[in-house]
Order: C-alpha cells, then sequence, then structure tokens
C-alpha cells in the first residue's frame, strides 16, 4: 500500500477493525519515510455474475431487484424484513460460490422457491405466480397440488379442475370462479 502523501510503499498498521457490518476491514496505517498516518479499507472482491434472462439478453446479478421481488412475495404473510433479508443474502452467496459466472433467470427463480417453500406457502405460490407466469386458475390449483403432496404424501388426491373453466381461460365469471374454489377447498378437507 503506498502512502497518499509521499508514495512510499513502506508502511505499517497501527490498528485494524471491522468495518460496514463485518464486510470490510478497517486498517490505520503510518507511513514509514513522512510518518504521517491514512485509513485503508479492505473488503471481498465479488466476481460478477451474469444473469441470463428468458430473451437470451444478458446483464448483470441485481441484488436489489431480488429483494424486490421477495419482498413483494412476503407481503402481509409476518414474514421480518431480517428474514427476507437473510433469504436474499443465502441466494446471492450460493451464486457467488457458484464457479460458472453465468446463471440463467430460471435458476435464480428456481433457487428462491426452495427457500420461499419451507418459510411461507403463500409467499412460495405468490412467487411462482410471478416467476412461472402462471396463465389461468390451472397453474394455480397444480403449484397447490404440488405442495400439498409434499406435505401430506399419504394424501395425494388431486384438486379437480373444472376443463370448461381453464378452456376458458381469460373469459372466466366470478360465479364459476367461486363454485371451482368451493368444490376444491371442500376436497381438500
Amino acid at each position: 500500500m503506498r502512502c497518499p502523501f509521499c508514495n512510499n510503499p513502506d508502511n505499517r498498521v497501527l490498528e485494524s477493525r471491522s468495518a460496514e457490518g463485518g464486510q470490510s476491514i478497517r486498517r490505520r496505517r503510518e507511513c514509514l519515510r513522512c510518518k504521517r498516518r491514512f485509513t485503508t479499507y479492505e473488503q471481498i472482491e465479488f466476481v460478477p455474475v451474469t444473469v441470463i434472462k428468458r430473451d437470451g439478453r444478458r446483464e448483470g446479478f441485481d441484488r436489489s431487484k431480488l429483494l424486490r421481488g421477495i419482498v413483494r412475495a412476503c407481503e402481509k404473510t409476518g414474514i421480518s424484513q431480517e428474514c427476507i433479508e437473510a433469504l436474499t443474502d443465502e441466494v446471492e452467496s450460493e451464486l457467488q460460490q457458484r464457479e460458472v459466472r453465468e446463471v440463467t433467470s430460471n435458476e435464480i427463480g428456481e433457487l428462491v422457491l426452495q427457500k420461499l417453500r419451507y418459510l411461507s406457502e403463500v409467499a412460495y405460490v405468490r412467487f411462482a405466480s410471478v416467476y412461472r407466469q402462471f396463465r389461468g386458475i390451472a397453474d394455480f390449483i397444480h403449484t397447490l397440488n404440488q405442495l400439498r403432496n409434499e406435505h401430506h404424501p399419504a394424501s395425494r388426491e388431486e384438486i379437480p379442475t373444472n376443463n370448461n373453466l381453464v378452456a376458458e381461460n381469460s373469459g372466466l365469471k366470478m360465479e364459476e370462479t367461486q363454485k371451482t374454489a368451493t368444490f376444491a377447498h371442500s376436497e381438500i378437507r
């Protein structure tokens, strides 16, 4: 480390301590030539991760974008902000530990879903609906069946769908939707 005052490379460390919440080390140094003191910071250099989007575009991994998606999925579920931050940190850490520096958005989404599955079923379904681009009620029912079968393997009976309702897709009538939801709910019990 060169002295910022006289450009001498020889200095000694007077004090070291953790800074920025443990993300870096602050070192107080003294130049051996001019005796002036200066501060340096040492931190881990992360190699950037590139995300390959569904349409083939490439962009740098954006932690804040991931965090926003997880926060939206966890709204009004009672999951604390600390827990959401920890989940985001885990996903980012797993991506940084990979040898391959390119990852698909699909892989990131699946990683988040693995973690949300055990944290909150509601957050899991919300995140899945956006990430997997649900098109209708059949997608929700399929995901709910998967969750139920994982939690209650002895009860593998599927929630029935009304094929006429699913076929209509965009022209759903509220009354039919409510009947299907009530029927599906009564089948779960």
